[in-house]
Formats: structure tokens, sequence, C-alpha cells
């Protein structure tokens, strides 16, 4: 409950490892003399109602590994200043007032790991990046609700290989934090982890992580005004958590190639302009619990088996000429065929898992139409969940 402006004092005491005053109510400006610290490792800000500018962090160096100035009312630009904390694994300055373009010259930073620009009025193309070597350890990216235009950034995903792969420490499970060291009295050392803690939609729900695992990794492109086709590269991201492109103009096919990302477990692509199946390779992610295509232009059945059957219709709904359960809009004959092999495939020897009922359907017209009928309809609703009903039209019989 802390009231008031930060002192500039805080300043004047040079052995300052870490300042956090997060969640307070405090007022006026970022101290300009936080500039000159060059013992901070934490600077943690978060929930206040600090205004204007951010001052030229690490202008003469530092050894910053956390700063968190989220949601506040800041204004202006990032100051390009940050990009001499070479050792900042995360910056946080969601919402605020900010109105920049894409930090691009952030990717020169070695060990950034966590990036949040959330709801900060950035706008414009993103753009390409300079080399290959760009965000080499980025594990979380949020850029939500900016006005981004352009295609998705393939540039960037084609560089973010901490995301390809995360190599996790045969100790167990870990999180990311900051490391402090210090002596209490003569020989006695003593350590103090900070962890880091973000907030980030995830599964559908924004929420605050107090800590993060160090196999974490997750993107979050959504409500901007991106366009074209969901690049093919998104299917290398292998340790990818979670996936938001939700709210924006895209186009084309959803990738079969996302079939790669096992450890997937929230896929939003809601209301966007798709088309093209949905890939039944998807229903092989193992631990996906959310996957949302609603209110796009889809086509065909929605695969079935494993996670897909429990799946709400709400995450489906929006789309016309979609079919299959769960939603209410039973699929006809020919949407019963395998799904046709979109560009984006890689294996062509793969079958498909509907194969075997029309077997079952063939068998049952070679022993008779209503037979045959019966038990298409029997291993269609046996297998596959798809329990709706048939519009049908009466027509009129003439009188003789």
């Amino acid at each position: 409950m802390l009231t008031g402006e930060i002192s500039p004092l805080y300043c004047t005491l040079t052995s300052l490892d870490v300042l956090s005053m997060s969640d307070n109510m405090l007022s006026g400006t970022i101290p300009r003399c936080l500039e000159n610290s060059t013992s901070l490792l934490v600077l943690n800000l978060k929930n206040n109602s600090l205004h204007g500018i951010i001052p030229e962090i690490c202008k003469n160096g530092g050894n910053l590994e956390m700063i968190d100035l989220s949601y506040n009312q800041l204004q202006g630009h990032l100051p390009q200043s940050l990009s001499n904390c070479m050792i900042l694994q995360v910056l946080a300055v969601s919402n605020n007032q900010l109105n920049d373009v894409f930090p691009s010259w952030l990717g020169s930073l070695p060990e950034l790991r966590l990036l949040t620009l959330r709801h900060i009025w950035f706008h414009s193309i993103i753009g390409k990046p300079k080399n290959d070597m760009q965000f080499p350890k980025l594990q979380v990216i949020d850029l939500s609700y900016n006005n981004f235009t352009g295609e998705l950034p393939s540039g960037y995903i084609f560089s973010w290989n901490s995301m390809k792969a995360i190599n996790v420490k045969s100790t167990g499970v870990t999180f990311m934090y900051s490391q402090l060291d210090y002596n209490v009295s003569g020989n006695n050392p003593g350590v103090l982890f900070y962890p880091y803690g973000i907030t980030i939609t995830f599964q559908g729900v924004e929420r605050y992580y107090i800590i993060i695992q160090d196999m974490f990794a997750a993107i979050d492109l959504s409500c901007n005004r991106f366009e074209g086709e969901i690049p093919i590269l998104m299917g290398n991201l292998k340790a990818l958590h979670s996936l938001n492109l939700s709210n924006n103009m895209l186009t084309g096919y959803i990738p079969s190639s996302l079939e790669n990302l096992k450890d997937l477990e929230s896929l939003d692509i809601s209301q966007n302009n798709l088309s093209g199946v949905i890939p039944q390779q998807l229903s092989q992610l193992w631990f996906l619990s959310i996957f949302n295509v609603s209110y796009n232009n889809l086509p065909g059945s929605i695969p079935q088996g494993n996670q897909f059957n429990a799946f709400d219709n709400t995450l489906f709904e929006g789309n016309p000429k979609l079919c299959g359960a769960p939603l209410s809009k039973k699929c006809v004959n020919s949407q019963f065929m395998p799904q046709p092999t979109s560009a984006f495939k890689k294996d062509d020897d793969s079958e498909s898992p509907l194969q075997l009922d029309w077997k079952f359907v063939l068998a049952g017209y070679i022993s008779g139409l209503v037979v045959g009928i019966v038990l298409s309809d029997f291993v269609i609703m046996r297998r596959h969940g798809w329990l709706v009903k048939i519009k049908r039209t009466r027509k009129r019989r003439r009188r003789h």
C-alpha cells in the first residue's frame, strides 16, 4: 500500500542488488539516477501508477538481469540503451502507453529469455532480422494487443533456436531466476534466488506466474493485424507449450508441420480467415488441452480420437462448412473421405486413419444396402463420435 514517489536516494546505495517495489500505489516518474546504477541485478516496479518516460537504463552498461515495468502508465519509446544490458534475461513492459515500433535492436542481447510487450500501442511491420543470430535464447515472447501489420515474422521465427529444443538439466525441474551471492558477516557466504515472474495468456486465460520452468516456451502474437499464411517454420519450434495467433487476418491453411510440436498444450488460431481442412495429424498432440479454431473459413470434418474427443463445440463454431463432433452438424459421405494432403505435409507415406472405416462401409454395401448403412453409421458413431442429425428436405410426391 505504499504511495508517493520513488526517492532518488536509492541511487546512493552503491551495493544495491535488488530494487523491488511492485504491486503498490507509487506515482511520479522513475528516477533518472538509475541510469548510472551498475550494481542492480533486478529492477521490479510492476503494477504501480508510474508515468513519464523510461530512463536510459544501462546507459553505461550494467549487470541487470531482470527489468519489469509492466502495468504502469509509462509513455514514449523504449530506450535503446537497453541494448547495453548484455546479461539481461527478462524485459517486461506490458500494459503501458508506449508508442514505438518493434525493437529489433533487442535481438543482439545474448541472454534475453522473456520479452513481453503486450498492450503498449506498438505498430508497423516487424520486418526481417539483420542476421540469423537474433534473440538466440528467447523462450517467451508476447506481442499481443498491439497494431503490428504485415506477415508473421518468419525471419525471427527461424532464429529462435531456444524454442526449437530446450536443454533440460538432469537435476530435475528447474526455474528461471537470478542468483545473488552475498556475505552476511565475515566468511559466511549466502545465496538468494530471485525467481522470474510474468503475466502471460496461457490456455486462454491471462494470469500471473510467480515462477516459470526453465523448459517453458510460448509465443503470443494475438490481437494484431498480421496477415498472410502461418509459416511452416512454426513446426520447428518443438519446445513450444503455447501458441496464440488469434484475432488477426491470417489466411491459407493450417500447416500440418504443427504436428511436430509434441509438447504443445494450447493452440489458439481463432478469429482469422484460415481455410482448408484441419490436419488429422494434430490429433497426435497428446498434451493439447486447448485447440481453438473458431470463426475461420475451415471446411471438412473435425479430426477425431484422443484429446479431440474432449474439446468443447465452442472451439469450432463460426466455421459454416465444418462438420463432425462436437458440432451438431453431421458430415455427409463425401466429407468422410481421408483429408487431402496439404502443401505443408512432410510425410506422404502416412495412411489416413479414416481408411479402415471405408473398408467396413464397402463390406456393408456388398452384403446389402441396409446392412451397409447401419454398419457405416455404427462405425462412424463408435470411432469418431459424430452423433449429429442430418437435415433432410422432403420432396413432394406427385399424385397419379
